[in-house]
């Protein structure tokens, strides 16, 4: 007996220690991928910083990467990617915050039953058919009525993307307040206090560590999007001075123009470096969404 024992315990030990490689490895392999789409990525980057400075890189007001001489200034795209991104912010989080309240706290079981199911779907829709409703309806109609030259427009691409960001905002959003123990909100409205102050005071406050996340993972989201702004942005390397203007962020500026890049050319080279620059602000906007999380999740722990 004390033998089929050890045996069976052995046996147990491999397959736990088995499947704790196969994990590793499965995340490792992840690492790696990662790390080379990187290193790749400054390879092919860095080099146009032979030809041009970082200040005039990231400062220079003209983008002319096939005139004589060539200019590889990409303020207006920081610029436009940065306007876009602000301007679909202000659009989703509070659309997103608020459906995702009203589904967790205000909803009928009916209701919800139905209506988290079409924000999951709308996160399904491939972005080449928003940027397609975008440029066929969207942009005749802000012509029209806002009586502008075009309807393709930092506008139209902000509207877009923050269709695009509402679902991934309101799911996570969702997530975070449904996290929140019952306990707390039975006892707030047992103490007296209003379905709308149980929420503003006890809920929110407890869910923001969620809430605030999901917010900056969707306007993560909404910088690195590419084929929405390529199709709706309209296209003009510029400072935009109104929300009507026609801009070019970087993801569409690097679509738009890798492939009529010469290999190994400096305009190939300027494009990568371009990508670096939205892979920063991107990796940027996690730190920050991890930060937030942690801290507001130990401070509601503390707190509980």
């Amino acid at each position: 007996m004390i033998k089929i024992d050890r045996h069976t315990g052995k046996s147990r030990r491999r397959k736990e220690k088995a499947i704790h490689v196969s994990f590793f490895l499965v995340a490792l392999t992840s690492i790696v991928a990662l790390a080379l789409i990187v290193v790749f990525l400054f390879m092919e980057g860095l080099p146009i910083f032979d030809k041009v400075s970082v200040r005039d890189f990231l400062f220079g007001r003209y983008w002319y990467p096939t005139d004589n001489p060539q200019s590889f200034g990409i303020f207006a795209l920081i610029v436009a990617s940065l306007a876009v991104t602000g301007v679909s912010a202000l659009i989703s989080i509070p659309l997103g915050v608020l459906t995702a309240l009203y589904l967790s706290e205000c909803a009928s079981a009916c209701m919800r039953r139905w209506a988290k199911p079409v924000v999951e779907l709308m996160a399904a829709l491939p972005s080449v058919v928003i940027g397609f409703f975008g440029m066929v309806v969207v942009a005749p109609f802000l012509q029209e009525v806002f009586d502008i030259p075009t309807g393709l427009n930092l506008f139209n691409a902000a509207l877009m993307l923050a269709f695009m960001s509402v679902p991934t905002i309101c799911s996570i959003s969702e997530d975070a307040i449904f996290s929140v123990p019952k306990e707390l909100k039975e006892a707030s409205l047992a103490l007296g206090a209003t379905e709308w102050e149980t929420i503003s005071r006890v809920i929110i406050p407890a869910s923001v560590s969620g809430i605030s996340t999901a917010i900056i993972l969707g306007m993560s989201r909404a910088i690195g999007e590419t084929m929405v702004v390529l199709m709706v942005a309209g296209g003009a390397a510029m400072v935009p001075s109104s929300i009507f203007d026609p801009v070019r962020p970087m993801p569409a500026s690097i679509a738009a123009e890798l492939a009529e890049a010469p290999f190994g050319s400096d305009h190939y080279h300027a494009l990568f470096a371009t990508g670096i620059v939205l892979f920063a602000f991107t990796l940027f906007f996690n730190l920050v969404a991890d930060y937030i999380s942690n801290r507001y999740r130990q401070a509601g722990t503390a707190t509980l």
